[in-house]
């Protein structure tokens, strides 16, 4: 049963859309006249604490398509992709897209690796990108291209699409139930995951080699990097106090930091997280119950222990000024994970295929998006700050990015699905153009779907480019095969 929620999309003006949001009771900041040009906003840039200027306010989020050789290189589609990321107008690139630090990490046998012999090819990915800005917008001394590292952890499946090969700290009663992982898979022991920190520091130096300005040592949506700031029962030094859950992330830093001076450092992080969600009788996304002995939800980095409904950032903020205290430059906000609780993480009106109707407003989630990442914000003095969850703004976009860089309320606005069916929506916002309404994102959640069945992503409904692969059609097909 489709909640009752009203489409972006249906909302034809700005008087529609406040008025959702009064209906609603919903808080987002909102200017109603966008300026263009030099003077807006959005086109100011921003020095990073290390002198580093970028050239204005939007950034690219990680995105991946599930589209790389089973050697971990990029292919056409990759290529066209990165291309896009450079022709958006955006001048803070993070990360590209995840890229596994070794084999066993990768999230699907297709994703992009950054060893020793992918090096040539990321190299001329990362051309690839500062070429098409150059060859639109002229000046790239301002354009900040970033790879982000990973290790997925839980949710690896390195070898076959459809089955996790799930390298784990602890172990996770409802995730392990959700996605049939073995109560008797081994946990990670200290010894492997100081062998894994070796492979982080190589790959940024490899990252740096080949021209990459800043590495994203990953730690959100319940990845591995995610995971250890959650390891709250694992006993030994990466495991129980704040102090060993973050010694990961202290290891790596300071590994690259010896291995590759003068190398800009982010995190993306989910700043907050939840219990997971799965769909009721009637496919309404419901949180699990969980308690330990004690009556708490002890697997929630960032979240309420005593109400896991709710969240509590007094950690999320002692992480912040860690990582101002060890020389990280940039933090991305996102929330949640999209595995268990994709509402929260990325706000949609429709599901993806293995997910469930939102419990609340997609607007709800915009908002909770936008004001973590204010609280946060605030808290900081050294960090560029990136939000995220904009994408379902839709038509408002621009009115909403610039409310919240014009009050300071965040450094850059993240966009992410958005890109993929309109890559060039923040050169349009900037430059005063027309919106293309045609190609703006609706979140039908194509993107995911399709790699969630074992396809390579993209926006099979908007871009004529996907449109017109035999892909579509079978996307077309299983989302038929959902209705029934």
């Amino acid at each position: 049963m489709k909640t009752n929620y009203s489409r972006v999309a249906s909302l034809k003006t700005q008087a529609a859309f406040e008025a959702e949001l009064k209906k609603n009771q919903v808080e987002i900041p909102f200017d109603a006249d966008v300026i263009a040009g030099k003077d807006s906003p959005l086109a100011q840039p921003f020095t990073l604490a290390s002198g580093r200027k970028i050239g204005n306010r939007f950034a690219i989020h990680p995105m991946e398509g599930w589209d790389g050789t089973h050697e971990g290189n990029p292919t056409e589609y990759t290529i066209r992709r990165w291309k896009n990321f450079g022709r958006s107008g955006a001048k803070l690139i993070w990360g590209g897209e995840a890229t596994a630090v070794r084999p066993d990490g990768r999230a699907n046998p297709n994703q992009l690796m950054i060893l020793d012999e992918n090096m040539a090819a990321m190299e001329s990915i990362r051309k690839d990108l500062v070429e098409a800005h150059r060859s639109l917008y002229g000046n790239t001394d301002d354009l900040f291209v970033g790879l982000q590292l990973t290790h997925s952890g839980r949710f690896a499946r390195p070898n076959i699409k459809t089955k996790l090969e799930p390298r784990i700290l602890y172990h996770h009663p409802l995730l392990e139930k959700i996605y049939n992982i073995s109560p008797d898979t081994p946990v990670m022991t200290d010894a492997e995951i100081e062998d894994l920190i070796g492979y982080y520091i190589r790959a940024a130096k490899r990252a740096q080699t080949i021209g990459f300005d800043f590495v994203d040592i990953k730690h959100c949506h319940g990845y591995l990097g995610h995971e250890f700031l959650s390891s709250f029962n694992r006993p030994g030094k990466y495991g129980g106090s704040f102090e060993n859950r973050t010694r990961f992330l202290r290891e790596i830093v300071k590994g690259i930091q010896g291995e590759c001076p003068g190398l800009t450092l982010g995190v993306r992080l989910s700043a907050i997280d939840f219990p997971p969600y799965r769909p009721d009788e009637n496919n309404i996304g419901r949180m699990l119950e969980y308690r330990d002995a004690i009556g708490r939800y002890p697997f929630a980095f960032g979240g309420d222990p005593e109400h896991p409904e709710n969240y509590k950032l007094d950690e999320t903020i002692a992480f912040l000024k860690l990582l101002e205290e060890i020389g990280v430059e940039l933090i991305n906000f996102s929330l949640a994970s999209p595995y268990y609780n994709h509402h929260i993480t990325r706000p949609a009106y429709f599901p993806p295929s293995d997910g469930y109707d939102a419990p609340e407003d997609p607007l709800v989630g915009v908002a909770r998006h936008i004001a973590v990442a204010n609280e946060l914000h605030s808290h900081v003095t050294k960090l560029a700050c990136v939000g995220s969850g904009y994408s379902y703004l839709q038509d408002y976009i621009p009115n909403v990015a610039q409310a919240v860089i014009r009050k300071n309320m965040i450094d850059f606005v993240g966009l992410g699905r958005s890109s993929i069916s309109y890559p060039e929506y923040p050169a349009d916002i900037l430059n005063g153009r027309a919106i293309k309404r045609t190609a703006i994102c609706r979140s039908f959640s194509d993107c995911t779907t399709a790699p969630r069945k074992g396809l390579i992503s993209g926006c099979y409904p908007l871009d004529e480019f996907y449109k017109s692969l035999p892909e579509a059609e079978e996307v077309k097909r299983i989302k038929a095969e959902l209705k029934k």
